[in-house]
């Protein structure tokens, strides 16, 4: 394992600077100690879409990651994008603040609210001088309030909204390519430009003394299905039209090298060994590929496993030992509490007390220190298609219960609600619903339930296409024309 350079250097510091750093370490880690970070974040990969649990697809980057570090075997997220992001960022669950309803799409005046502290705004008042973004955003685009710079990162380079073409870099017929604020001119592959500029910034911020934090949201391999032609050539054969999986196929595969590209780039920097890099993805992938999810139930956009329950490992060689699979269950707030604890900042005392954490530091359990890691209840919920069909689900050390249907809210559990109990964690695949076996236990998870719903704010994200109508996209989403 290489020694980080940071150690090197500080050696050589000199007694003032040593007391200095000392003074500093009584409100967080010095810059000796505390971690790179960096984080990748697949959009649509499916549980079943990386050769290490199915051979459909060849992903030999994300694997040997996966092989040297920590596997997450139970890691939930949102069943979609927006609201993964935005508990990814936050540490605290989007329905909170209105972001867990629907994903955030061209037309919508909305974005992560201000007043929640973003992980890159929090690792600024812990002296991470470079935290930059390299993707997608797809937290608000309306306002330059939503926008990363605005949220506590230094550098952005990507692109606002979901579903971008991969080779026009377009949206809705306007260009969606910036960098900073400002429109970029860059062409080429969405997922190489990603790759490019991150591995860039990985090289640059390391050749400073304090840490970074590097975001690497890619866009793949979500639709529209597009790959390069060199990829294509990997799955078919002859002169003929590929299929949407064969594009599949080869956008991972893409994906999977920009993995080990930026992999490279933080070796290059003699800094792997203190560089926590954690992978995931945003939530299942989409079901129309048979092979995508398996074997596991359900998909995107749904609250079965298939859609909540996604590859994830990560690694931090200078604290976590590699080569372990854990099968507790964890997931997309926790990040946050991890995060900030590996960089010596007690993650309770960095957030406003009146919107405490839903996460909690996973350090321990990484490290090894705490063997015990209790089972908690874990939600998920969905209301993109609006209150008469939504789906909510809550998963406690012993159950699993999903109900579909109305607004829990407004109404008690009826006929009009479908209802799937699952004994956990015995049947992960979702294969035996005894809700009508266990009505007490439906009765008890389903007062969690509607606690849970309750909290959606009223001004919340709407609706997915409430608003669409007669929406004309601005020149190149270019967001300083908004206000």
């Amino acid at each position: 394992m290489l020694r980080s350079k940071r150690t090197t250097r500080g050696q050589s510091l000199t007694a003032l600077l040593a007391i200095s750093l000392s003074l500093m370490c009584l409100r967080f880690a010095s810059a000796e100690s505390q971690p790179n970070v960096v984080i990748m974040l697949a959009d649509d990969l499916g549980w079943g879409a990386v050769s290490y649990h199915n051979d459909w697809a060849e992903t030999p980057n994300i694997d040997r990651f996966t092989r040297e570090g920590i596997e997450l075997d139970r890691f939930y997220v949102a069943p979609m994008c927006s609201p993964t992001r935005a508990g990814l960022m936050t540490g605290r669950y989007p329905i909170r603040f209105g972001l867990a309803r629907a994903v955030i799409p061209p037309y919508r005046d909305f974005g992560l609210p201000v007043e929640e502290q973003t992980i890159a705004e929090a690792l600024a008042k812990a002296g991470y001088k470079h935290r930059g973004i390299f993707g997608k955003w797809h937290l608000g685009h309306h306002r330059q309030k939503w926008h990363p710079i605005s949220r506590g990162f230094t550098q952005f380079e990507g692109h606002y909204n979901g579903a971008i073409d991969y080779f026009s870099l377009d949206r809705e017929g306007e260009r969606d390519w910036h960098v900073g604020m400002t429109p970029a001119p860059d062409e080429g592959y969405s997922t190489d430009l990603i790759t490019e500029a991150a591995s860039d910034f990985i090289a640059k911020a390391a050749a400073e003394e304090a840490p970074y934090f590097c975001y690497v949201p890619f866009n793949a391999p979500h639709s529209p299905f597009q790959a390069q032609p060199e990829d294509i050539r990997r799955y078919v054969k002859g002169k003929r039209k590929p299929s949407n999986e064969e594009l599949l196929k080869a956008m991972i595969w893409r994906m999977d090298q920009s993995v080990g590209q930026i992999l490279e780039a933080i070796e290059a920097t003699g800094e792997a060994e203190n560089t926590q890099v954690w992978f995931l993805s945003d939530n299942g992938g989409v079901g129309q590929f048979k092979q995508n999810n398996v074997p596991l139930h359900g998909a995107k956009l749904t609250a079965f496993e298939g859609g909540v329950r996604v590859v994830a490992s990560v690694c931090w060689p200078a604290k976590w030992k590699g080569g372990r699979k854990l099968e507790q269950t964890m997931g997309y707030i926790d990040v946050l509490p991890t995060v900030l604890e590996s960089a010596g900042v007690d993650p309770a005392e960095a957030h406003d007390s009146s919107r405490p954490l839903d996460g909690t530091s996973l350090c321990g359990f990484l490290s090894g220190e705490t063997t015990e890691f209790p089972e908690r209840d874990w939600y998920s919920y969905h209301g993109q298609s609006g209150p008469d069909k939504e789906t909510i689900a809550v998963k406690t050390a012993d159950w699993k219960l999903i109900v579909m249907g109305p607004d829990i809210r407004k109404s008690p559990l009826g006929n009009e609600h479908e209802v799937h109990l699952y004994k956990m964690p015995e049947d992960l695949l979702e294969q035996i619903n005894l809700a009508e076996q266990h009505p007490d236990v439906v009765a008890e998870l389903y007062a969690k339930l509607q606690a849970h719903r309750s909290l959606q704010p009223e001004n919340g994200n709407p609706p997915y296409g409430e608003g669409s109508q007669g929406f004309v996209p601005w020149k190149d989403w270019d967001i300083r024309t908004r206000e």
